[in-house]
């Protein structure tokens, strides 16, 4: 590890990551933003501040296509977050991939619609912005994902596309087809804005992906229900929660 912020470390999840009950001392802080509210639970772990962000909020109450991106990356920066771990939810579209396998993905492709992806309107002193998104899954934080699942003897997917649909609804089989010949290896819905948001903030970001279903039409075919999805949640959270403990735990070593 080259180097570790003192700085809190912003942890965002999604569909079965409701609660970090790993948090000392959790504190639940609703604040606003120029692009509306955002809600964390702040605390510390391992002896080190954490804010933890879920997306969907309180049981899972806000649709992917709703989430307010801007908002929780602005609240997470404003906060003094400079590195953030995300963890999304996916289905396989790589026919290799099977529910419960982890990856640490390191691309994306976009397929939503009607989000806004963007803090810059041009309408700022800095005008029109370009921002590069060759390395928007930051690799000193992909390096901390690996060690962390290596460390605790959990297999992980060096690298991975995640393909980011619009929700609510699932994919189309003639959608996950279209991803996967696009290089595609899971899909989800929350994964974009969100890493391009956070490189626009500045935010040192990186994301592991759990599988628990195969996406339409990989496999058997059978339809996508939640019944499947929480079920693999249920055996599948602790190896993501593992992985979390021995960065966080590393972390801590390290700013010792």
């Amino acid at each position: 590890m080259t180097r570790v912020s003192t700085a809190p470390l912003g942890i965002i999840a999604g569909t079965g990551f409701y609660d970090l009950d790993a948090l000392e001392d959790p504190t639940v802080e609703d604040v606003q933003t120029p692009h509306g509210a955002a809600r964390y639970t702040r605390g510390r772990w391992h002896g080190i501040p954490v804010l933890f962000l879920t997306r969907h909020g309180a049981g899972h109450s806000v649709p992917p296509h709703l989430v307010n991106y801007r908002a929780n990356i602005r609240a997470l920066a404003d906060a003094g977050v400079e590195d953030v771990v995300a963890v999304n939810v996916t289905g396989s579209i790589d026919p290799e991939l099977e529910p419960g396998d982890l990856l640490c993905l390191d691309d994306f492709i976009d397929f939503t619609r009607s989000r806004v992806g963007t803090f810059h309107d041009g309408s700022g002193p800095e005008g029109v912005v370009h921002v590069d998104v060759m390395q928007a899954y930051h690799p000193a934080i992909r390096r901390e994902i690996l060690d962390a699942a290596s460390a605790v003897g959990q297999p992980i997917r060096d690298g991975g596309v995640y393909a980011c649909f619009e929700g609510p609804r699932f994919e189309t089989p003639a959608e996950i087809r279209l991803a996967r010949l696009a290089g595609g290896d899971v899909a989800g819905m929350t994964g974009v804005p969100e890493v391009t948001l956070a490189v626009e903030a500045g935010l040192r970001y990186a994301a592991i992906s759990l599988v628990v279903n195969p996406a339409s039409g990989v496999g058997s075919g059978e339809p996508i229900t939640m019944a499947e999805i929480g079920s693999v949640l249920e055996a599948s959270a602790a190896k993501v929660l593992a992985i979390l403990d021995d960065l966080v735990h590393t972390r801590a070593v390290f700013t010792d």
